[in-house]
């Protein structure tokens, strides 16, 4: 074996010293080996930092038998994939069904073999090794499908931007809000970052809007309104039904981003806690940027009254649960708005570059925490 390729480890479990020293002089030429006496100390071992690759495991044991030990193993998710191969004087056939159908690979009786127990200890390992490369190239493609999906959603977005008055940095101000206002709700990281991954999408309808009512620059009359109500409808059959939870979720916020707590929004007239979650929370996110932003039809309102417009509006257009929790969040919303102000210019390109960057840099989700004005390259 390569010095450069470390040597695979095996943990020998028998309270007996002389089957520990017949096992580790059979394997130590090509393997590491270290040896428990005991269940206990056997999972502390399998449990540490460094798990073993095998385990050879003696089911007669006092305290905990190896039967046991196995159990236990097979039950933890963080360790039930370790081979344990049992080495015992239980050699019926009944004995052995038990060892297999409790979790353990392969069953080795007493006195050993030292060519079966090599080439036993080789078999197993070189599964192992190929189970977890399977695991690994499995991972890596659903880490790629997933990123996939998070640039296509992205990507709608900004086409929709197009159509829009708004402003890339207006997706981008409120995907961070939402994320903000749903961790301050205390939704967990992972649910908070696919609301961040899926608002970008809620305005996608309005690519079905005729330019004569999206780009007006007054108020629209009844007509060019209920034309203008059309856009969740239109946004949802753009994303369409999926199993997939990324598009499932930006459907339902394209959706639903424009219903109120009181039955009085669009386009369904839910209600309450019949509007979804993750729609409240992207129509609190949504509306207080589209205040204090400029528009070419108003100006910008100023901080105060937009703060005071939002909590009147707790039980009637808002969730009020999810107002508590936007008023906590307020502080690091107002950061945001400052880092992703529009007179900074157009960032939407830059923020995915960065993302891309700063993926894994703060959460094994994926999610690029929040960037500073360095890293968002505004100073």
């Amino acid at each position: 074996m390569s010095p450069l390729i470390p040597k695979q480890c095996i943990l020998v479990v028998d309270d007996s010293p002389d089957n520990i020293d017949l096992l580790s002089e059979v394997l130590r030429d090509d393997y590491r080996i270290r040896v428990a006496t005991s269940g206990e100390k056997a999972l502390k071992i399998v449990y540490s930092d460094e798990p073993p690759d095998l385990v050879l495991l003696d089911i007669m044991m006092p305290g905990l038998s190896g039967l046991e030990i196995c159990r236990r193993l097979k039950a933890n998710p963080d360790r039930r994939r370790i081979p344990i191969i049992f080495d015992t004087a239980m050699s019926s056939v009944e004995d052995e069904r038990i060892g297999l159908e409790t979790g353990a690979v392969d069953y080795i009786t007493k006195p050993i073999s030292p060519p079966i127990v090599k080439a036993r200890v080789r078999t197993h390992l070189a599964l192992y090794d190929q189970s977890r490369e399977l695991e690994n190239m499995v991972r890596q493609r659903t880490h790629e499908l997933l990123t996939t999906r998070q640039q296509i959603i992205r990507r709608l977005g900004r086409a929709a931007e197009f159509k829009d008055n708004e402003t890339g940095n207006h997706v981008l101000r409120m995907s961070h809000y939402a994320r903000i206002i749903a961790l301050a709700h205390g939704l967990g990281e992972e649910a908070a970052n696919i609301i961040f991954n899926t608002s970008p999408m809620h305005d996608i309808g309005k690519i079905g809007i005729p330019d004569g009512i999206l780009l007006k620059p007054a108020k629209l009359d009844a007509d060019e309104w209920s034309v203008m109500f059309q856009h969740p409808i239109m946004g949802a059959e753009i994303i369409g039904k999926h199993d997939n939870e990324l598009l499932e979720i930006s459907r339902i916020i394209a959706l639903t981003h424009h219903e109120k707590w009181d039955g009085s929004g669009y386009p369904q007239k839910l209600k309450g806690e019949n509007i979804p979650l993750e729609g409240r929370i992207v129509a609190i996110a949504d509306v207080f940027d589209a205040l204090v932003s400029v528009r070419p039809y108003k100006g910008a309102v100023p901080l105060d009254d937009a703060l005071k417009y939002m909590y009147e509006q707790s039980g009637r257009h808002f969730d009020p649960t999810l107002i508590e929790a936007f008023k906590r969040a307020i502080p690091e919303i107002l950061r945001i708005r400052e880092i992703y102000a529009d007179e900074h210019g157009a960032l939407t390109d830059l923020e995915f570059q960065i993302n891309e960057i700063y993926q894994h840099k703060n959460d094994p989700n994926g999610y690029p925490g929040v960037l500073t004005s360095t890293e968002g390259g505004l100073d």
